[in-house]
């Protein structure tokens, strides 16, 4: 055997295992594509970023929201090879309508060899928002000793939030609830300012005549509900809507 006839074995030997290697590395994802003609994933992720935030600004304007925001984009696989796109890449808000929360963005090429590539990510949004800061039994009402302000992500908060402290003073809150818990409106309710049995104030007016005479409050009532109230002069019951502590109005 002389030497030309070894190293000729040798070659395909090498070119054998090149192509028993080659399908391998396909099946996990590889290219024989050269990293300077492909798109990778740190590309894609750069694009996806530059959208998100473009976005999310977009977005704080349009709401006249005050906030500050995170983006993170999720890791792709390391793997991914894409032909190099011969255009600019599109990148678009798949899910939700809104840049909050989790989010999806669809990230294609519509060059000569067009892919499609679905982007997670997380755009957290922080606000301050109406927080308890001791417990509160169920059917308590809200004190400014109750509650604070305290920054939140609200791209969770879906039953929503309050950002005013004032939106919460003397509402009753309609379930026990626990310090650092956030209030929603959903948690709230009117207290009520009449009581049964109080006496009250009964207004009516006619034209430019306001009629004002004494009553006794047959049931509790929040501002702007509707209560049976007994006119004292006249022991007649009638319909009366609440407009303040110890004060109701007739319809005339």
């Amino acid at each position: 055997m002389n030497a030309q006839t070894t190293i000729n074995r040798r070659s395909v030997t090498k070119s054998l295992r090149c192509r028993a290697v080659l399908p391998a590395l396909l099946a996990l994802g590889y290219s024989t594509l050269t990293t300077a003609s492909v798109t990778l994933p740190d590309q894609l992720i750069g694009e996806t970023q530059r959208f998100l935030e473009q976005a999310v600004e977009e977005y704080l304007q349009r709401s006249s929201i005050q906030a500050r925001h995170e983006i993170e984009v999720s890791r792709l696989d390391p793997r991914l090879r894409l032909p190099l796109c011969d255009q600019p890449l599109t990148v678009t808000l798949e899910t939700p309508a809104e840049p909050i929360g989790r989010v999806t963005t669809r990230v294609r090429c519509d060059g000569t060899s067009p892919w499609t590539v679905f982007v997670p990510a997380q755009v957290r949004l922080f606000r301050d928002v109406v927080t308890l800061v001791r417990p509160v039994k169920r059917e308590g009402v809200l004190s400014s000793a109750d509650i604070a302000l305290a920054e939140r992500d609200v791209g969770l908060l879906n039953q929503g939030y309050l950002i005013d402290i004032e939106q919460a003073l003397g509402k009753k809150i309609t379930r026990a609830m626990q310090p650092d818990q956030i209030l929603a409106p959903v948690h709230l309710r009117q207290a009520e300012v009449i009581r049964r049995g109080d006496q009250v104030v009964i207004s009516a007016r006619t034209g430019g005549i306001n009629v004002r005479m004494p009553g006794e409050a047959l049931s509790d009532g929040a501002v702007g509900r509707q209560i049976n109230v007994r006119n004292q002069r006249s022991q007649r019951v009638v319909r009366a809507r609440v407009i303040g502590p110890g004060q109701v109005e007739v319809s005339m």
